[in-house]
């Protein structure tokens, strides 16, 4: 059995909370020197308040040649274990084994000096990842035709912008042939056409046999490039296993927007004399198969209200609207669904949504209610949910997709006329 690339035991990482006073004059050097055996007993028997804990209890092994994927919110500990890793800084309990040479690319300009140029920058991170002045002069042309620096190669990094130093500093820890290569966010910085190249080049990696650990908050590129996942919070590992199911866990966790709402008091619930509602929720249909709402997933909306006062027929109106403000259907219940209306009850209208038709993104319901064509009541932001990506139709794009809608539509490609062959009669 081959031995683990990556193995993680019991890693923890404490800072301590509050920023230090440096001392200003000899005296202040003095005092501090006296004062520190009693500081370390006070902070010793402080509570944990004094101290946090960026990391806590964090055990995983990485097998040669596989990718590691680390998902999670900001301040969940996604970039102290690459550091740790890295060798940047030091675990506070527990141990690290990384067994082969590490190219790590954890923030703009990692290992770059401001005031050497491009060229010399691509000899220094070589140089620091134990690469021979060969071996770097021999994959050099590629590194500078992947950074698209080439003009200014010869000008210091300090004049650079930071997503070309994120160019340069990617394809030289891409390039330069790490046998584990660590990234934190690649995406964070650069224009669609670089964000491709990266992943394309990280793809490229992977495929060669490389290990890779992966920290983004890019959940399609996690699914489409990783082996396994990691979830991190507050430090923790709270789930790990296929990359599928731990960023499903995940999103659920994190799902933004109210898409439940319950009124069980007519009194006080939305409404006037005439309506008042019960309930207002947005849920992956029955069949889905997923229980969150994705790029793919049909979903329903539903509304229950009350009619107060019978009479003329109710009918309810749905506005959807994308996080920009655009409006991008609307569906009336006067349109289609029959059943008993124009009496007394609590009634209930649904609509299914189907999957293959929204965006990715936040998305906000307005309902309307008519009484004939009078609106008898206007409800804005009723439900905001969150409509989060779908890896399957991605391909090799991991941007955002432009557009209002992402519809799944059927395509044909047919020969109409071979190359040099004669016209087709008319």
């Amino acid at each position: 059995m081959k031995s683990a690339a990556i193995r993680v035991e019991g890693l923890g990482k404490r800072y301590r909370v509050g920023a230090r006073r440096r001392p200003g004059t000899l005296r202040d050097v003095v005092a501090d020197a006296v004062r520190a055996p009693l500081r370390r007993r006070t902070l010793a028997a402080a509570s944990g308040a004094e101290w946090h804990w960026a990391l806590r209890e964090i055990s995983f092994e990485l097998a040669p040649g596989r990718v590691l994927g680390i998902v999670g919110g900001n301040g969940a500990g996604k970039s102290t274990l690459l550091k740790i890793l890295s060798r940047i800084t030091e675990p506070t309990e527990g141990r690290a084994e990384v067994r082969g040479r590490v190219g790590s690319l954890l923030e703009v300009g990692t290992g770059f000096h401001s005031e050497l140029t491009g060229r010399e920058n691509v000899f220094l991170s070589g140089a620091i990842l134990g690469m021979r002045r060969a071996e770097i002069v021999r994959r050099f042309d590629e590194i500078v035709e992947f950074a698209e620096v080439g003009r200014f190669l010869d000008t210091p990094i300090k004049h650079y912008s930071s997503g070309m130093q994120m160019r340069l500093a990617f394809a030289v820890a891409a390039h330069l042939e790490p046998e584990i290569l660590l990234v934190d966010e690649v995406l964070a910085v650069g224009d669609a056409a670089f964000q491709r190249k990266c992943l394309g080049k990280m793809s490229h990696v992977a495929g060669e046999g490389r290990t890779v650990l992966f920290v983004s908050h890019n959940m399609a590129a996690v699914q489409a490039l990783c082996d396994s996942a990691v979830w991190l919070r507050e430090g923790r590992i709270v789930a790990a296993g296929g990359p599928g199911q731990v960023v499903s866990t995940y999103l659920q966790s994190s799902a933004v927007g109210v898409a439940d709402r319950c009124w069980s008091d007519p009194a006080g619930a939305p409404g006037n004399e005439r309506i008042r509602f019960h309930r207002a929720r947005v849920a992956p249909a029955e069949d889905a198969g997923s229980p969150v709402i994705t790029t793919r997933t049909p979903f329903t909306v539903e509304l229950e209200y009350w009619d107060l006062r019978g009479g003329e027929p109710l009918a309810v109106a749905l506005h959807l609207f994308n996080q920009e403000g655009t409006l991008i259907f609307h569906a009336g219940s006067a349109a289609g669904g029959g059943g008993e209306r124009g009496v007394r009850g609590l009634y209930r209208d649904s609509c299914r949504v189907p999957g293959d038709l929204l965006n990715d993104g936040i998305h906000r319901i307005e309902v309307n209610v008519f009484a004939g064509e009078e609106v008898v009541f206007r409800l804005e932001d009723l439900l905001t949910f969150d409509v989060l990506d779908s890896p399957e139709r991605r391909g090799s794009w991991f941007g955002k997709w432009v557009g209002a809608v992402r519809p799944l539509l059927e395509w044909r490609t047919e020969l109409i006329q071979r190359a040099g062959a004669a016209p087709a009669p008319r």
